[in-house]
């Protein structure tokens, strides 16, 4: 086990700085370009410049979850450290599909995934208690004008099928 292995989340949030992310878990912006690309170069879904990319670090822990949200750039998914993380992912379509991040290639998991711009999804710990230390990465950068947190009652009504992962992946309103 290397030193980077033996941390525990307590100790990656202090190193790292990381504060409560408003979607639940911990994050900090670890880069945001200082260049941007002009709104008039963008696709209409985007309301003014956006930076060339931006990252963060993202931690889960214990019960945590990342709510069910979308944002209108593709999202990069890294793993760095602990358990494996489940990212719950809703398509236009209203399809389900489940990828597993981690570094255990034969149960499935992937070191990078990406979820694409305007899908809905959330994440998960399948061990809760466990952690997981992981990076989003997005281009163009990331701006709140581009982030949805849709409501339990409006998800509902929109994708009744999927109520079981709903209920868990957010918060009653």
């Amino acid at each position: 086990m290397n030193s980077a292995e033996a941390l525990n989340a307590e100790q990656w949030i202090r190193s790292l700085n990381l504060q409560k992310h408003p979607e639940g878990g911990w994050f900090r912006e670890a880069y945001r370009s200082e260049e941007t690309v002009p709104q008039l170069g963008l696709p209409s879904r985007f309301d003014g410049d956006r930076r060339f990319s931006t990252a963060i670090y993202f931690l889960l822990k214990d019960a945590e979850f990342s709510a069910l949200h979308r944002i209108r750039q593709d999202e990069l998914w890294h793993f760095y450290a602990g358990g494996p993380l489940s990212i719950h992912v809703l398509g236009p379509d209203a399809g389900y599909t489940e990828i597993k991040l981690g570094r255990d290639i034969q149960a499935g998991e992937t070191p990078m995934a990406v979820v694409r711009a305007g899908y809905l999804f959330g994440a998960a710990l399948p061990d809760p208690r466990s952690y997981a230390l992981v990076g989003c990465t997005v281009a163009p950068g990331f701006d709140f004008d581009d982030f949805e947190l849709p409501g339990r009652s409006r998800l509902l009504e929109q994708y009744p099928q999927h109520r079981a992962l709903i209920e868990k992946l957010t918060r009653a309103s």
